[in-house]
């Protein structure tokens, strides 16, 4: 993988990641706007507050604290926030512009249009109008993006690395909403299997927030128990939002990538990503709670962390006596 295959290759993970960040915001906001109206105000404020711990830099926890209105500013519209929907957007867009030749036209197409329409609007006319609407509709165009994606172009090694900025960021994220959340239940003195009316809408909460009620209910028939969600999330293999199936993704990514680049230090990546696959693979839920959840996804997000590391070492900015070696 020559320096301009390493550009590419950095422009195509980026643009997946941002892509996948932007849907995650959404669509935690949505669930959030919808799950208040129906909780008292100390659960929603508590609900808030979990949603600043895994979406908000700590510098503006104070900010995004003071009302939902506040909240959904920061993460969808202010410039300043790296993470709000309209950076990672226009973040995605110049990682595509970067790499105009190697994708779909379609997929240009698709992304530009989110950001214009995105650039288009304000926190005051979607609040006063339908900020439902809008969230929903950022999910459904980065679904769009992802179908063009993967029924438009090639399987080549930009698509696999598309594939593992998807993944890497997907359970990073599932893996972080899974950690807050238990983390307070557990704070609060609640046993892990006692659910009220009020913890079972943050329960229900969670599962939309990550795009698994739905198929949450047919494995379990809604039968909503944390265990279960967490089995659900973390340890499904068939699921494409649990961290399983992320890892499983990136696994057989990072395998195609190693064996047609041949780069040095390859091999090292591929066994940081066999180490946690098999770490998820052979998990049992029981054991996992009873050693101590909120230590085992802390691991997992480190873990993930390392393989991020990993990828650019190797592939995106491997030193000149490596590049050299390869020749």
């Amino acid at each position: 993988m020559n320096a301009m295959l390493s550009r590419v290759a950095d422009s195509l993970y980026w643009m997946s990641r941002y892509l996948e960040r932007a849907d995650h915001v959404a669509r935690q906001l949505d669930v959030h706007l919808t799950i208040v109206t129906e909780q008292a105000v100390d659960a929603a404020r508590r609900r808030r507050r979990r949603l600043i711990t895994c979406l908000v830099d700590e510098k503006e926890h104070a900010a995004a604290e003071s009302s939902d209105y506040e909240l959904a500013d920061l993460l969808t519209f202010d410039e300043d926030n790296p993470s709000s929907i309209v950076n990672c957007i226009a973040a995605a867009r110049e990682n595509a512009r970067q790499v105009r030749e190697q994708i779909n036209s379609q997929m240009w197409e698709q992304i530009n249009q989110m950001h214009l329409t995105v650039r288009s609007q304000s926190m005051q006319s979607l609040w006063n109008g339908q900020p439902h609407s809008f969230y929903h509709w950022i999910n459904q165009e980065v679904y769009r993006f992802q179908g063009i994606t993967d029924s438009r172009i090639t399987r080549d090694q930009g698509w696999h690395f598309i594939q593992i900025g998807r993944y890497l960021e997907r359970a990073s994220e599932t893996a972080d909403s899974l950690n807050v959340d238990f983390r307070e239940l557990y704070a609060s003195g609640l046993e892990i299997d006692a659910i009220d009316q009020q913890t079972y809408l943050d329960w229900v909460g969670l599962l939309r927030g990550c795009a698994a009620y739905e198929a949450y209910s047919k494995v379990y028939a809604a039968n909503v128990q944390p265990r279960h969600i967490v089995e659900f999330l973390l340890l499904n293999p068939n699921f494409p939002y649990s961290v399983h199936f992320g890892i499983n993704r990136i696994q057989s990514s990072l395998q195609v990538v190693g064996e047609e680049t041949e780069t040095p230090k390859s091999a090292r990546v591929y066994r940081l990503g066999g180490r946690l696959r098999a770490m998820l693979d052979y998990a049992q839920v029981d054991e996992i709670m009873e050693s101590g959840l909120g230590s085992y996804l802390l691991n997992i997000q480190n873990q993930c962390g390392q393989i991020h590391q990993a990828i650019y070492e190797t592939y995106i900015a491997y030193s000149i006596e490596d590049k050299l070696k390869a020749a």
